[in-house]
C-alpha cells in the first residue's frame, strides 16, 4: 500500500500537485493529489532520478503535459 505525500512547497488552496509515495521499496509512485483515484505513475529508482532530473533541466514542462 502507498502512503502518498504532497510537497510543503505545494499551496493550501490546491492548484497543479502531485503526491509521492517513496514507502515501497525501489518503487517511487506519483499521482495527482486532485485525483487521488486516477492513474498513478510507477517509476524504478533510476527512472525517477532521471525523471527528476529531466524536470530540473526543463526537458519536461507541465505545459507539455497531454493529460
Amino acid at each position: 500500500m502507498f502512503r502518498f505525500v504532497k510537497s510543503s512547497h505545494s499551496s493550501p488552496i490546491g492548484g497543479e500537485c502531485v503526491e509521492v509515495a517513496t514507502n515501497v521499496p525501489s518503487v517511487v509512485a506519483v499521482r495527482d493529489s486532485k485525483n487521488p483515484s486516477g492513474r498513478t505513475l510507477l517509476f524504478g529508482d533510476r527512472e525517477w532520478l532521471a525523471f527528476r532530473a529531466a524536470v530540473a533541466d526543463g526537458q519536461i514542462r507541465a505545459e507539455d503535459s497531454a493529460v
